[in-house]
């Protein structure tokens, strides 16, 4: 359990940011309503409850493994800075330098940090 205290000032965070690429590729699939134990057992990136099922962030290695289909490959950035689910701009700000670049952005907030 981190015992850092989540930071709020966007300056701070902004100083502070430290992205980690992670080595894997990721795909969003759905998983039809009635089959979110198959996801659970893939132990997948994260996940979203749609209306039309269960979003999930897996490994293109493991969609590939059981069959799921997908339609884009991703990269995953981790921004290696403890963030307040409080924190305002932090969000826009990395989005907006990944645009100028041509990089499209889905974030993902988990408690200690934002990931793109």
């Amino acid at each position: 359990m981190s015992m850092v205290k989540p930071e709020t000032d966007l300056s701070a965070l902004l100083s502070n940011l430290e992205p980690r690429l992670l080595k894997a590729t990721y795909v969003f699939c759905t998983v039809p309503q009635g089959r979110e134990r198959d996801a659970w057992a893939q132990q997948p990136l994260a996940t979203f409850f749609e209306e039309e099922g269960l979003s999930v962030v897996i490994s293109k290695a493991k969609a590939d493994e059981i069959g799921w289909t997908y339609e884009s490959v991703y990269r995953c950035i981790t921004l290696q800075v403890y963030s307040s689910l409080e924190a305002v701009g932090l969000t826009a700000a990395v989005a907006t330098q990944l645009a100028r670049a041509g990089i499209g952005a889905n974030v993902i907030a988990a408690k200690n940090h934002d990931h793109v």
